[in-house]
């Protein structure tokens, strides 16, 4: 809590265009202050010599200005209120709300102890078909969205959050255009969820250092609905490559030599610090959940860049968005998408088939590319490669595009559909018991 009698410091010893430095004591890290009447936060301590970051910068800020630390750091008021409501970096209302009252909580804490996780062992599925067939989410996991800056990863993000299972949808918006800030605010609306989703959201107009408060915020909120509600919570988190982009500012600013690709030595430690909060609690605790999908976008494509590297190394698995020349559409890449932990519930929190399915549609589409190449380089192609070309267009179609609405069951009959409408029963490879059961138009 601020002190009721707070020493007022005059003597700035440094100034950079993020941060200034100055002499204090009973400082503790991460503490808010106001400087010149702009609040900012303590990154550096070194004996009684105090660095603070200023998140709108600066710029007008003289050395004697006047430095107040406010006794405590960056935290959210947590109750049912947040439900619905659209907040600041800060954790202020910015929809015109009243402001919420709860228990203060302080933002970016420890993740949970291991021995107090349960291996991810349930289904979360988002309602798009190319994710829940080829990729299935489990509860307590962390995913990536890889994306090219122009793929609509945010209409993505937003049908997820209309389509996903889950109790609660902790939306971060980090770097938001006014247009993407007012499209997420119009579909939560206009959809009627609004209940169940709290939005922490930073614009471009907001200043950029402000972002590295959003995910701490969405997951505070987060770590509520799971621990004290017991819920099923599903974080969205858009872009961390922004998140991460506001680290390297601050950073440079602070005279930090980089590393690989201008990003602070600390990058991996920073996104771990997030995507580790994702969680299973086991039955006796409540059970509640955290599952964590986040965008990165790619600088033309590369994967090698440090974020989408590092995060790669943190995450279980990663979703790739890829425009369809075929059907015009975008999909979920089923060749570059992976989800490590999709065995834990294929078959076994959805249909018996699912796992066979999966496997047979993809080999097939596989062939179908294989024909396509043969295509492409003059060859003659046989029946069975005009069938799997014809096969993988309805299947991108049906199954992969990202506007495809349909539930796990659903899924599953449109690609049996599609093996029975292209392909003889022995040419998909699935066991004949299942085939017996499933294959359309039987008799």
């Amino acid at each position: 809590m601020a002190k009721a009698f707070q020493k007022i410091y005059t003597q700035i010893t440094a100034i950079t265009k993020a941060t200034c430095s100055l002499k204090a004591e009973g400082v503790g890290n991460d503490e808010l202050a106001t400087v010149n009447g702009k609040l900012a936060q303590v990154v550096k301590i070194i004996g009684d010599e105090v660095t603070l970051q200023v998140f709108q910068g600066t710029e007008g800020i003289p050395t004697n200005a006047e430095v107040v630390f406010l006794g405590k750091a960056p935290s959210l008021k947590v109750s049912d209120q947040l439900a619905g409501r659209f907040f600041n970096a800060y954790g202020e209302p910015i929809d015109g709300g009243p402001a919420i009252e709860g228990k203060e909580v302080e933002i970016g804490g420890p993740s949970v102890n291991p021995v107090r996780r349960k291996q991810p062992s349930e289904l979360i599925a988002t309602g798009i078909a190319g994710i829940d067939l080829n990729n299935t989410l489990v509860s307590g996991q962390k995913i990536p969205f890889f994306a090219d800056p122009d793929q609509p990863y945010n209409q993505v993000m937003a049908n997820v959050a209309l389509r996903a299972e889950a109790d609660k949808i902790i939306l971060g918006g980090m770097g938001l255009t006014n247009d993407d800030y007012l499209y997420f605010k119009n579909v939560f609306s206009n959809a009627g969820v609004l209940d169940h989703i709290v939005s922490f959201v930073n614009t471009t107009e907001n200043p950029p250092v402000e972002r590295l408060l959003i995910p701490d915020m969405a997951l505070t909120a987060a770590e509520y609905f799971a621990v004290e509600k017991h819920e099923k919570v599903l974080v969205l988190l858009t872009d961390m490559t922004l998140y991460a982009d506001a680290l390297a500012i601050v950073s440079n600013r602070m005279d930090q030599i980089p590393s690989k690709d201008s990003m602070p030595g600390s990058l991996y430690s920073d996104l771990a610090k997030i995507y580790e909060k994702a969680v299973q609690f086991p039955p006796e605790i409540g059970g509640g959940s955290i599952t964590i999908i986040a965008v990165t976008t790619l600088s033309g494509g590369d994967i090698t860049h440090a974020i989408p590297d590092n995060t790669g190394y943190i995450t279980e698995g990663q979703l790739y968005l890829r425009r369809d020349s075929e059907i015009g559409k975008v999909i979920v890449d089923p060749f570059r998408s992976l989800s490590r932990l999709k065995q834990l519930v294929a078959g076994k929190k959805t249909r018996e088939d699912h796992p066979q399915v999966m496997n047979a549609a993809v080999r097939l589409y596989a062939d179908a590319a294989n024909a396509k190449t043969k295509k492409e380089n003059g060859f003659d192609l046989t029946n069975y490669d005009e069938r799997c070309l014809d096969f993988a267009r309805d299947y991108s179609r049906e199954i992969l595009a990202i506007d495809v609405n349909i539930n796990t069951v659903q899924m599953l009959d449109v690609a049996w559909d599609l093996f029975g409408k292209y392909f003889k029963s022995e040419e998909v490879n699935i066991k004949a018991a299942l085939v017996e059961k499933y294959w359309p138009n039987k008799g």
